[in-house]
């Protein structure tokens, strides 16, 4: 902050606004002031995971184009962690992995003024900003764990209780704990090991609450967010193809069974278009399967029609995409609302550089469908673990894996990579795959497949955490409900929390190519 003198007083420009990945810079400087005892600042991947969680959440004032304070926020389910819960739990280690969307509390989780501004009570213009979003997000409540800092300099005259009750009783004041009784919160617990490290407090804090008594009930009456899914898998018989009409029947035929289920989505396999590739055989296959590309786009087109008309959401499990002079392959999302988004294959299989010249795409995306988010990743994909794992860091709460084998011990390779995927990120796995033989198109001639929907393993789920699978090498599909809530409840209360208790302070893993 610049001095004043009587010749040049400073001028402010204040402004409130949310925080961006740019900023990181200023607030690292104003929490290695304000924490010097207590690790300094989040880590640059903490602050960027929190703004890409919940970027309305996170506020901050600047002055003159420099944040000088910030305001830290979540929203969580609070029944899912109650008043027994400690800081790094509820905040997914500085992470917020925990924060859930669809969740009735806004918890803070930091606020932080530069110490050159504190006699500017910025901190209460960021509780009001934080009163402000969860009136408008209609939430309950607000939740804040307090620091006692003052406790520590009384811990041989007074317990926990007893200063607390000074404080309300102004009696005594505390640096934390008086500005936000200040600012209407009330006590609702008083617990300790919430920060173990925090000597001050004793590591004790005071859970305070913010009643919203804007609150109503959330009721939904249409088009809600569901909390099961019904998902379809096609186990899809290849077989002799002539057109590209006679394509889209058989696509339309399973679409239109499965949507009689009142299905939410549903997956087809990787290069389940393969038939078409049959009357290109004279070719040679790498011209074969570009020719093959031509059908792609007006199949796409055909099917978000369909993904509209029988109010599905589609997968259209994959199929070559030619594109400046290079050839990729291409799983498609057609939305039922018209809309539609494609993930290409990163991983190239030897067999398909080959004899296909295949290239490998650059971008991992989640998809934000009306039932939530979901991932794909194409068969030889889902046999890299890094790749679920920055798509489960995202959100992603379903995957489906379309993928074309061969030989059984090629499906099982699939098959057993999704079962661990599902174990590790504690998410859904729905993989699918074709059947039958095509005799006249080389390189695609046997099929096996198995289709099969995995879950976690815990008590939440079926034993063998397969929720169903097809019987093998038959033309059939599978349709199964998929409770979300289970999922949100094994990441709080899971026998084991493989998604929560990584050690993220000794490893992590970064995508460094394109979002």
């Amino acid at each position: 902050m610049a001095e004043k003198t009587p010749e040049h007083p400073v001028q402010h420009r204040l402004k409130l606004r949310n925080l961006r990945l740019s900023d990181y810079g200023d607030v690292q400087e104003i929490m290695e002031l304000v924490y010097p005892n207590m690790d300094g600042a989040w880590t640059r991947e903490q602050f960027a995971s929190q703004i890409a969680r919940f970027p309305e959440g996170q506020i901050c004032i600047e002055d003159n184009d420099k944040v000088v304070a910030a305001a830290i926020s979540l929203i969580v389910e609070y029944s899912r962690y109650g008043d027994r819960h400690t800081y790094w739990q509820i905040i997914g280690d500085g992470y917020l992995t925990t924060h859930d969307p669809n969740g009735d509390t806004l918890y803070g989780v930091d606020v932080f003024v530069h110490p050159d501004y504190r006699d500017m009570r910025l901190g209460r213009r960021l509780y009001d900003a934080r009163k402000e979003l969860c009136e408008k997000l209609n939430l309950r409540a607000i939740v804040v764990g307090g620091r006692i800092p003052g406790y520590g300099q009384c811990a041989h005259d007074l317990t926990p209780q007893q200063y607390v009750e000074r404080v309300r009783a102004k009696e005594q004041v505390d640096p934390i704990l008086t500005f936000q009784l200040a600012n209407d919160f009330h006590v609702r617990k008083i617990i300790t090991g919430y920060l173990p490290d925090d000597d001050e407090s004793r590591a004790y804090a005071v859970l305070l609450e913010w009643l919203n008594i804007y609150y109503e009930d959330k009721e939904v009456l249409i088009g809600g967010r569901k909390s099961v899914v019904r998902v379809g898998a096609v186990q899809w018989q290849m077989r002799q193809t002539a057109s590209l009409e006679e394509m889209l029947q058989q696509v339309e035929y399973f679409v239109d069974a499965v949507a009689g289920y009142k299905t939410d989505i549903v997956l087809f396999p990787e290069f389940f278009n393969g038939p078409l590739m049959a009357q290109f055989n004279q070719r040679n296959t790498a011209e074969a399967v570009r020719q093959l590309a031509e059908f792609t786009d007006p199949l796409r087109e055909a099917i978000v029609q369909l993904a509209v008309a029988y109010n599905v959401n589609i997968i259209a499990g994959s199929m070559p995409e030619y594109s400046d002079g290079a050839l990729y392959n291409a799983a498609y999302v057609c939305r039922r609302d018209g809309t539609w988004d494609k993930q290409s294959k990163l991983h190239i299989t030897p067999d398909e550089r080959s004899y296909w010249g295949l290239q490998g795409g650059d971008a991992l995306k989640v998809f934000e469908l009306d039932i939530g988010k979901i991932g794909i990743l194409i068969c030889y994909d889902v046999e890299f673990p890094e790749l679920p794992r920055l798509l489960a860091d995202q959100g992603m709460q379903i995957l489906f894996v379309p993928f074309w084998t061969d030989t059984k011990n090629a499906y099982l390779r699939v098959r057993r990579c999704a079962q661990a995927r599902a174990i590790e990120n504690e998410c859904y796995v729905v993989i699918s795959g074709s059947v039958g033989n095509l005799p006249k198109v080389e390189n695609m001639d046997m099929q096996y497949s198995q289709a099969a929907v995995f879950t976690p393993s815990d008590f939440a789920f079926p034993h063998d955490a397969i929720a169903a699978e097809a019987t093998p090498n038959t033309e059939m599909t599978l349709i199964v409900d998929l409770d979300l809530d289970s999922l949100k409840e094994m990441r709080v209360h899971g026998s084991v929390r493989n998604f929560r208790d990584r050690r993220l302070d000794l490893y992590k893993i970064a995508w460094t190519g394109r979002s």
